[in-house]
């Protein structure tokens, strides 16, 4: 049965806390997040990296194939001649980016599959997991040099709490969406006020309950406030930035209706943790950065989802 956020349930009973564990954990796990195209990435990672031996591992994943074509070939590359080829492919887009494709094709593929049957713009959330991850990497970039992808991941998954309601909590789910798009209330009080739980506290149970990294543990829970993050402040700060600079600028959908001024990005708790040793000139070569960064982005996510 599909759920429609047209027509959501008048009234609702709010669960309690055993109800919205014990449907959590029935929620199915996310088996790339446990293990992430291994095979790739330690390819990848090798001293030697010849583009035909990754051309060969990408073959066997044709989701993977299909996504690494669309990107390539997307505007934003601007070739006057399709490429067909994988070996190209690779050659054009990099390491790097054949990385994070690695990651985020069995991560997303995961998500819709939990996410369900449930009537919502799941297009334009991808794009919006996604955006995020692209720019949170960024801001990492911006202050230190990136080591592994985690700060990637971190982002894609932040708001993975909305993917757990729409396939725990369908009819609550719907509802929120409901009266979220009529009155723009606050989102995390208004899932609290109907369901009992915010996604962000959702997330972070869903992620524990599935003994996944305390890094996406906390990304799930403080993204709004990194301030409060108990261990890994600096990458959630990172996740906070751009996931306002993605609403912001008006790439995809979070499920978050309301708007995020120029104020509210740029002067986001996050910057103070990841300014704390910075000069006021660096902040605003990062911002400047970040800007440039989206002027591109809304064409690859194209090329992606």
């Amino acid at each position: 049965m599909t759920i429609d956020l047209a027509s959501p349930p008048v009234a609702l009973p709010k669960c309690d806390a055993h109800q919205i564990e014990n449907r959590v954990r029935n929620c199915p796990r996310l088996p790339s997040l446990g293990s992430v195209n291994s095979a790739l990435r330690e390819l990848l990672s090798a001293d030697q990296r010849y583009t035909s031996q990754i051309a060969e591992v990408i073959r066997r994943d044709p989701s993977l194939t299909a996504r690494l074509l669309r990107l390539v070939n997307s505007v934003y590359f601007g070739f006057s001649t399709p490429i067909n080829s994988i070996e190209e492919a690779v050659f054009f887009l990099g390491v790097r980016q054949i990385r994070q494709l690695a990651m985020m094709t069995p991560i997303i593929e995961d998500f819709q599959k939990l996410a369900g049957s449930v009537k919502f713009e799941w297009r334009e959330f991808w794009q919006h997991c996604i955006g995020t991850a692209i720019l949170t990497r960024e801001v990492t970039g911006a202050f230190e040099v990136p080591g592994d992808e985690s700060d990637y991941v971190a982002g894609l998954v932040h708001d993975v709490g909305k993917i757990v309601m729409a396939a725990a909590f369908p009819d609550h789910f719907a509802a929120i969406q409901a009266q979220h798009r009529e009155s723009l209330r606050d989102l995390c009080s208004l899932e609290t006020e109907i369901l009992g739980v915010d996604h962000t506290e959702l997330g972070a149970l869903y992620l524990r309950s599935h003994r996944l990294p305390e890094l996406l543990v906390e990304t799930a829970r403080f993204h709004h406030n990194p301030e409060a993050a108990p261990r890994h402040a600096r990458i959630i700060a990172a996740v906070q930035i751009a996931d306002l600079l993605i609403r912001h600028a008006q790439i995809g959908n979070s499920g978050n209706r309301r708007e995020i001024t120029s104020d509210a990005w740029l002067n986001a708790s996050g910057w103070d943790i990841l300014c704390a040793q910075k000069s006021g000139e660096e902040k605003s070569i990062a911002e400047a950065s970040l800007l440039r960064s989206l002027e591109r982005l809304a064409t690859i996510l194209d090329g992606l989802v």
